[in-house]
């Protein structure tokens, strides 16, 4: 059974860190939305600091996410942005005061790290969803649904798609997952989630086809998808095909890899690198239920 960290209140101090990727530009916009949701932001030393690619050296970006996490006075951490670079800390993260006081971690892309190895050590919901650099592409909706998630609110969704028929089903699990290449970065790490009885989404930006098509096949050989109660593809985004082309959609993709069993698999699910990245409080219980066409999530 999975535990579900404080929801949040006014007033409540929050922080942002950067783990992985150094932010160009600035986070304005999304200090200024926490700020109207009633929050008191405070920010981290690795949102301003640059070390080659990353947000500082990987001794800064462990210590400010380890602050982070054992400060009790916040009670949400926030990655400023993904990118790489957080399977280079993860081993020097101590959790020891985030299972004793649980807050909310929030991010995704290369933040499916921790997600994953939280889901898997210490059974902590933790949020997918827009991160502070990307509020300011991010659509109203979907900010909307990660304020629901930070303080409470009802999460259940329902969206209806045509560009590839869903698998007709129902099943309920817990909902693990994130974007596909960081899952396979961990796969048979300490931070693999276990995937048995589990609602899996996945999402990737950026991929060859024959790339997802290899990864798909990882996991598939290693024995996760034969396991799972349920599968959400999410945001596949500017993808790169090859000359002669791979000729196989992400959907067709997916498809051929799970057609054998007889779970329930949505298609479309607006979650990922897109602008419309709608939140998923990962290691909660839910219910997917899947038409042909139409799909809902509900929080149990």
């Amino acid at each position: 059974m999975s535990r579900v960290p404080a929801y949040l209140q006014p007033g409540d101090k929050v922080a942002i860190v950067c783990p992985a990727s150094f932010i160009r530009g600035n986070i304005d916009v999304g200090i200024r939305t926490l700020e109207g949701w009633g929050l008191e932001v405070v920010v981290g030393q690795t949102v301003s600091t640059a070390y080659h690619q990353f947000a500082g050296d990987d001794s800064l970006r462990a210590a400010d996410l380890q602050w982070a996490l054992d400060d009790p006075s916040i009670k949400a951490v926030f990655a400023a942005r993904g990118g790489y670079g957080c399977v280079r800390i993860i081993d020097q993260i101590d959790f020891s005061a985030f299972e004793k006081q649980p807050k909310w971690l929030v991010g995704f892309s290369d933040i499916t790290v921790l997600h994953s190895h939280i889901q898997r050590n210490y059974k902590i919901a933790t949020i997918h969803g827009q991160m502070p650099k990307s509020f300011e592409s991010g659509t109203e909706a979907s900010l909307d649904t990660l304020r629901k998630a930070l303080f409470g609110d009802n999460m259940d969704f329902t969206y209806t798609q045509s560009a590839f028929p869903n698998r007709p089903g129902e099943a309920t699990g817990k909902l693990i997952g994130g974007n596909l290449a960081i899952l396979l970065s961990v796969l048979g790490s300490d931070s693999d989630p276990k995937y048995s009885n589990k609602i899996l989404f996945i999402e990737d930006v950026g991929e060859a086809y024959y790339a997802v098509d290899r990864m798909l096949w990882a996991l598939k050989r290693a024995g996760k998808l034969r396991k799972l109660k349920g599968l959400i593809v999410g945001g596949f985004s500017s993808m790169k095909d090859n000359d002669p082309a791979f000729g196989q959609s992400v959907e067709e993709i997916v498809w051929d890899k799970v057609k054998e069993y007889d779970f329930p698999v949505a298609f479309g699910y607006p979650a990922g690198h897109i602008d419309d990245n709608h939140a998923l409080i990962l290691g909660r219980k839910v219910t997917l239920t899947t038409t042909t066409e139409s799909v809902s999530l509900q929080y149990m």
